[in-house]
């Protein structure tokens, strides 16, 4: 099983982050399982709605290349999942959201969940997330730490130190969340998910802190099991009905006058 993870960090800039990730995703997966991780240049690095739609199209192109590739699968690596629904309804591989992924499956671990982000502008993006997946009720608090992508690359560069404070980091803004009645904690985002994901068993209070890096990844693997074993695959009904080739091709036809 072959997967490609869009991450919408720069390979180069962050690199420390983009090996631990590689190196995790490789380490965690099933037997005969291999992650190709990619990044975008530029990143998601002026974080807001017009730099989310530009690495999505990005991020929909190398779904398109990912599937003619090979690859078995596809995991929108960033929370936010923008362009998971367009890069759904153009492959036919199966194409997983993290935050989509991971929210679902935070909703069975309990009924009230606490969302950590790394800024405050990506705030009312989650509870738009919430509304589309039908959760618009479970997710009850979200709270920023308000940090950049480098913040995390000398923790993830081997420095201890680091790492610990922007654990300590993370648990301060998650207490309020447990306090105010969260019962899962939620990092929305793969930087302080691969962050957590470090502590077997972390918790913050008595509310668990899931992992949506490896949730990502397994919710991948299982659903190319699924498409293995019944040929199970998203409705291409309305809601995802499939592009026509020419629309694939007049979208990479747009991204590639627009590629370096």
């Amino acid at each position: 099983m072959r997967i490609f993870w869009q991450s919408f960090i720069d390979a180069t800039a962050s690199r420390p982050y983009m090996e631990r990730l590689s190196a995790y995703l490789n380490a965690i997966a099933a037997p005969g399982t291999s992650v190709h991780v990619a990044g975008i240049s530029p990143p998601d690095r002026d974080f807001g709605r017009l730099a989310e739609m530009r690495c999505a199209t990005v991020a929909v192109d190398n779904g398109l290349q990912a599937e003619e590739d090979g690859f078995d699968a596809y995991v929108m690596g960033h929370f936010q999942d923008p362009g998971l629904y367009e890069l759904r309804s153009a492959v036919r591989i199966p194409v997983i959201g993290v935050g989509e992924a991971t929210l679902h499956a935070a909703a069975q671990l309990g009924r009230r969940l606490g969302l950590v982000t790394l800024d405050p502008v990506f705030e009312v993006w989650h509870l738009e997330q919430a509304e589309r997946y039908g959760l618009a009720d479970r997710i009850r608090h979200v709270t920023a730490m308000a940090c950049r992508p480098e913040d995390f690359s000398a923790a993830f560069a081997g420095d201890e130190t680091a790492r610990q404070r922007m654990l300590a980091d993370f648990t301060r803004c998650a207490t309020p969340l447990v306090e105010a009645g969260a019962d899962v904690i939620v990092p929305a985002g793969v930087l302080p998910g691969l962050l957590c994901g470090s502590e077997h068993g972390f918790k913050v209070g008595h509310a668990p802190v899931i992992n949506c890096a490896a949730i990502g990844l397994k919710s991948a693997e299982m659903w190319v099991q699924l498409h293995r074993m019944d040929g199970i695959e998203p409705s291409r009904g309305p809601s995802f009905a499939l592009a026509p080739e020419r629309a694939k091709a007049d979208f990479r036809s747009l991204v590639a006058r627009g590629r370096p």
